[in-house]
């Protein structure tokens, strides 16, 4: 790849049929998730809610919409970019993987209409404390695991995916493995008797944590492949790019070991928080500067991509620098806490919606790529108001998960803070079903031309 520029127009219908079945879960997801959001406002409209006596149902539907568009997007996605540049088994053995974890997620829609059955909004996994919810999401990351696990072992085999980000999706997968053996210990070290929430919440915070370590390592993949999609040239060699991520994963192996005085015990709780304020945002930092210099150095190359390229880059290095600011102003339980999150979270996704236009693009015609700029750049800015709004009422005192008669909102800064959060929210929203609309779009292509064996 390095010193070439790869065309859309002539790998984004050469997907490997692996990776589409991954990347298809993973935009069906996101679907499916806006769905359930618009099920959520509009029961509660009288002459419907009037039609559904269970109170919990709505609740439900808000567990299994956070975990569809924050848990199988993201890594539903990961598997798909790291199935499209590594080699795949012939016959069923690759699609055991992402069919299993399709399973899960019908099974995860499926405990949302189980009457009676509690939802439980623990950090980082919410759940539905009911069987049937919690055998499709341990079915979810029994697929994911089983592909990423082989897919670890098998050597590069797609000019679709540079060497750089191939080393980054690589250590994504690494550190979902490493949250799996996290939750594995801190289950194992929870005492008997607790209520449902203690036990979900800390089962899953030491992972949640790690999880997040995934997030910023399948991130800087994509920066690394837009920056040399963007210029025909690496912005790094595969050598240095696996000391980065050596150094951001190497502090997190230490996970698993916190729980070894129980996972109630504050070595884990607060050891997980430390490692994640201290051991993600040096390599992000670094890994940022690298690829804004190689953009500033290579100004002139490129083709038509290249502008919703940046736009992508930009909108998803822009947010990720927000919340690492947010995250240190954090003084406490208010709307500073969701700001920081909801930026960093907002980082990852849009540089995930700027790569989905390479492995399912518009094309290579510069007038096919207006909508994917304009798109980016919206969901960007959406995004960062968004945010913004969730900042200005944590700097005034706003109150954190209080709702309705919960919410106690006395000051102007209060009142300001939520109206900005209210218009970023709905330009984020219209940035995200545009992306929908134009992927989807591109994904219609793939049955157009020859698939990679």
């Amino acid at each position: 790849m390095h010193g070439t520029t790869v065309h859309v127009a002539d790998v984004s219908v050469s997907v490997v049929p692996v990776a589409r079945g991954w990347l298809a879960l993973a935009v069906a997801s996101l679907i499916i998730a806006g769905l359930l959001s618009l099920a959520v406002v509009v029961g509660r409209l009288p002459w419907i809610s009037a039609w559904i006596a269970d109170p919990g149902f709505f609740k439900r539907c808000l567990v299994v919409h956070v975990d569809l568009a924050l848990v199988v997007w993201f890594y539903a996605f990961v598997g798909g970019l790291l199935a499209a540049g590594v080699r795949q088994p012939g016959g069923w053995t690759g699609w055991a993987g992402p069919t299993t974890a399709a399973a899960g997620v019908c099974a995860m829609l499926g405990g949302a209409l189980v009457r009676g059955a509690e939802p439980v909004l623990a950090n980082y996994v919410p759940v539905i404390d009911h069987p049937l919810f919690l055998a499709g999401l341990g079915l979810f990351f029994m697929g994911l695991l089983v592909s990423l696990v082989a897919m670890l072992a098998r050597p590069a085999s797609s000019a679709l995916v540079p060497a750089t980000a191939l080393v980054a999706l690589r250590g994504a997968a690494v550190a979902i493995v490493l949250a799996a053996a996290t939750w594995i210990a801190a289950t194992a070290g929870m005492p008997p008797g607790l209520d449902a929430w203690t036990r979900y919440e800390f089962s899953a915070w030491g992972a949640g944590h790690v999880l997040q370590v995934a997030n910023a390592c399948a991130m800087l993949g994509v920066w690394f492949w837009l920056a040399e999609r963007a210029t025909g040239r690496a912005v790094i060699c595969a050598n240095t790019a696996r000391w980065l991520v050596t150094a951001l994963l190497t502090p997190h192996f230490a996970m698993p070991l916190l729980t070894m005085r129980g996972t109630l015990n504050n070595l884990y709780h607060d050891g997980a928080t430390q490692l994640m304020r201290w051991g993600i945002f040096p390599v992000v930092l670094v890994v940022m500067a690298l690829c804004v210099r190689h953009l500033v150095r290579h100004r002139d190359a490129g083709d038509a991509a290249r502008g919703a390229l940046l736009a992508g880059f930009a909108a998803s290095a822009g947010l990720a620098a927000f919340g690492m600011i947010l995250g240190v102003c954090i003084r406490g339980s208010n709307t500073l806490v969701p700001a920081h999150y909801h930026a960093s979270l907002g980082a990852v996704t849009a540089a995930f919606m700027a790569v989905a236009y390479l492995v399912a693009g518009p094309g290579p015609a510069a007038k096919a790529w207006l909508g994917p700029r304009l798109q980016l750049v919206l969901y960007g800015a959406g995004q960062f108001v968004f945010a913004l709004g969730f900042a200005i009422g944590g700097v005034h005192g706003l109150g954190r998960k209080e709702y309705a008669t919960e919410q106690h909102v006395r000051s102007f800064g209060e009142h300001a803070g939520l109206i900005v959060m209210g218009v970023g929210g709905l330009v984020a929203v219209a940035g995200g079903v545009w992306f929908l609309v134009l992927v989807v779009r591109g994904m219609v292509r793939w049955r157009r031309g020859p698939v990679a064996s």
